[in-house]
């Protein structure tokens, strides 16, 4: 007679999912299993080979559930969240930027900027989002630090930081030399080196917002502490002018010149550049987070003009992000992503589904170098997932997972989200945060910023 073999203590097992696993062979793995020890992956395969060697703290029935890694957003204003809908759409960029998006910011305290970072979070990690890129423009990074800790979600954050004078009554120096203190200083605080949940980076606003100097100390700050740097460019044909004018090179061909590009250095939009400037992202491996949605809303030309399918045949790492307030839901990028060039271009093979999942999953992971830990479902990795509700109509009939989870489905269908081994999402609501409170405040912190802003609400119809 044989002996039994011991079974395994695990936290949680969830058999009899559909895995897709975005491991490096892309199994997809129908009737399965994952199990979850600590904050890891410990076990992951058919349910019938899982099941009978774990012992499992809790059981959850995955039958009705495809599994998805948590998805990873590249380019998020936490803090915008406040201001949802108040910017017109028919406004120019830097108009958007300097007479509505910068004061509404601005005119946050540190505590609203607080529950707007939560209000984000809650907004990712319903919808899938399980790790994500701040944009750079948190004023009150301690308080927002501590808000976003509470919900459990993942990330990389930093204070806001721009060093240009633009007057001639402003010290250059000064100014850089405040700035790169301030990136210091908070990379003190906010350490990332042993792969904590939630780290600070050094975030430029980009633009031309930087002088040269603060860009090439931030890039030997991140250097030295095996952090990355992001910052926004190219957008609009405006950075490319000034630069143009100023240098004499266009934005990237001036980074490059610099020696601040690299494999941990991230730039966001991107639209409007050139070959040369797509091969130096290429040669450098510098990362790409584009921004669909926030591309089509602001009218950045992205579909005509951008060079996305050049980046990504010259292998330049692509990766999405949501950008600004009107949305959190990294899946509605998703999609955007696989549609937006094949109407372009008139050619259906570009970004298909795939492709453009592998940007909010495995791509987002390796351009925030955590691509050993988060990104794909594999074992030994963070215990990062979220699980997607077929007994829902956009779902049925399931026929093809990949083609539904980007065509189908959105992040309304999330039902439960894991990070680093915790449920902070079960049956559509978070576990780490009163949502009813959270809602209550965010309205009435709404309608204080907006007041006390005296920029006007704007309707095309009347409000009565």
């Amino acid at each position: 007679m044989g002996i039994e073999p011991q079974r395994v203590a695990v936290d949680t097992l969830i058999a009899g999912a559909t895995i897709v696993t975005m491991d490096a062979e892309r199994r997809i793995i129908t009737d399965g299993a994952i199990a979850l020890r600590g904050d890891r992956i410990v076990a992951l395969g058919k349910r019938a080979d899982l099941e009978p060697r774990l012992d499992a703290r809790e059981l959850i029935d995955g039958r009705r559930f495809v599994i998805t890694p948590g998805f990873v957003n590249g380019h998020v204003h936490t803090t915008e969240t406040l201001i949802k809908g108040y910017i017109p759409e028919n406004v120019g960029f830097d108009d958007g930027v300097w007479r509505w998006s910068v004061p509404l910011y601005q005119g946050q305290s540190p505590s609203e900027q607080r529950l707007a970072a939560q209000l984000s979070a809650v907004s990712m990690l319903r919808t899938g989002t399980t790790c994500f890129l701040e944009a750079g423009t948190i004023i009150a990074l301690d308080q927002v630090f501590e808000g976003l800790d509470e919900t459990g979600i993942r990330g990389r954050v930093g204070q806001w930081v721009l060093d240009r004078a633009f007057s001639a009554d402003q010290d250059q120096t000064a100014l850089t030399d405040q700035a790169l203190r301030l990136l210091e200083a908070e990379m003190i605080r906010f350490p990332g080196r042993e792969g904590q949940r939630l780290a600070a980076w050094p975030l430029l606003i980009g633009h031309n917002t930087n002088t040269d100097a603060l860009w090439q100390g931030a890039k030997q700050i991140a250097d030295a502490q095996g952090a990355g740097i992001s910052a926004h460019m190219s957008p609009v044909e405006a950075d490319a002018d000034w630069y143009l004018a100023q240098t004499g090179r266009r934005p990237i061909e001036h980074l490059a010149a610099l020696g601040v590009l690299g494999g941990n250095v991230c730039l966001t939009h991107v639209v409007h550049v050139s070959g040369e400037e797509v091969a130096l992202l290429a040669r450098t491996g510098t990362n790409v987070t584009f921004c669909p949605g926030a591309a089509l809303k602001g009218g950045f030309g992205a579909a005509g003009q951008g060079r996305f399918p050049e980046m990504a045949a010259a292998g330049v790492t692509i990766m999405l992000g949501t950008d600004g307030a009107d949305h959190a839901d990294l899946m509605r990028s998703i999609t955007l992503m696989a549609g937006l060039f094949k109407d372009a271009r008139c050619d259906t093979a570009l970004f298909p589904a795939h492709r453009a999942l592998e940007m909010a999953t495995v791509n987002g992971a390796k351009a925030l170098g955590m691509n050993e830990h988060i990104g794909s479902l594999e074992i030994g990795k963070k215990a990062d997932l979220a699980l997607h509700d077929t007994d829902r109509p956009e779902w049925k009939p399931v026929l093809n997972y990949l083609a539904q989870l980007v065509w189908s489905a959105d992040g309304r269908g999330v039902h439960s989200v894991w990070v680093d081994g915790k449920r902070v999402v079960d049956n559509y609501r978070c576990t780490t945060i009163d949502e009813d409170r959270l809602y209550a405040e965010a309205q009435a912190a709404a309608e204080a910023i907006t007041g006390r802003s005296g920029l006007p609400p704007v309707c095309p119809w009347p409000v009565v």
